[in-house]
């Protein structure tokens, strides 16, 4: 199983908490409501504004996941983030205080300050900085997805891990702008108790790919994700060189 589903089955649940946690900011958006497509649109753009938070920090825990894979501590970085993950169910007071201390940081004062001035704008600019402020915002099954990008070792991969996590986040939130609070209270409690044990799986995943069994999809040899890391490592080295050459060529050709 690739690893990378599982940022999109994390995404499906996560978005089911957010009705409880988001939901009422999802709920109160100052959605254009000249017709059904201009609301479409609007929630759609609140979404993909989470997403691209969640993408800028795929790609910035991201960059100190590579770091880890580099220097040969990428499987050991990959358990260590699995057993957090697993720690954060078994002992809750951990991601409470993660949770507590991030939430009443000076940054995250400004943020929910920035984000109830954009309430009084119901403009399309308004609704995707509003949607990239409420991806800043503290949650727990973030801070999940974030250990899980960390441990996926390259670069491209953590943005895709967090863009497949925001992606799987916009349904449940987007039915959310458009119709309210539609989930029941059952809901609601079978959804919160299904959670712990998703993060539980998750984390059981990247030990189980930290520990190198050589168990085809879940535990890969070592071998075969070095080979993978070195082949997307150099991809992007080769995309970056590339980059270079065309700005230093249009330079050239300005002068």
């Amino acid at each position: 199983m690739n690893i990378l589903y599982t940022a999109l089955a994390l995404g499906l649940l996560t978005g089911f908490h957010c009705i409880g946690m988001c939901g009422p900011i999802a709920i109160a958006l100052p959605l254009n409501q000249k017709n059904w497509g201009t609301r479409v649109f609007s929630a759609l753009w609140y979404n993909l504004g989470r997403t691209l938070t969640y993408a800028t920090l795929g790609l910035i825990f991201g960059i100190l996941g590579s770091g880890f894979s580099m220097a040969g501590f990428q499987r050991w970085m990959s358990i260590a983030m699995g057993i957090f993950m697993i720690s954060t169910v078994a002992f809750p007071q951990v991601n409470n205080a993660l949770y507590k201390g991030t939430g009443n940081s000076k940054f995250m004062k400004g943020v929910r300050k920035k984000l109830s001035k954009h309430f009084t704008q119901a403009s399309y600019k308004s609704l995707f900085i509003m949607g990239m402020l409420t991806g800043m915002l503290p949650c727990g099954m973030v801070y999940m997805a974030l250990a899980g990008a960390i441990a996926v070792g390259t670069l491209g991969g953590s943005i895709m891990f967090m863009v497949l996590f925001g992606l799987g986040t916009i349904p449940m939130m987007f039915l959310m702008s458009m119709l309210g609070n539609f989930a029941s209270l059952k809901l609601k409690h079978f959804i919160n108790k299904a959670i712990p044990y998703v993060v539980v799986i998750v984390g059981l995943l990247f030990v189980l790919r930290g520990l190198e069994l050589g168990i085809m999809y879940i535990s890969p040899p070592a071998e075969k994700i070095e080979l993978k890391n070195q082949v997307e490592n150099r991809k992007m080295m080769m995309e970056k060189k590339k980059a270079n050459k065309q700005m230093n060529d249009s330079k050239c050709g300005g002068e």
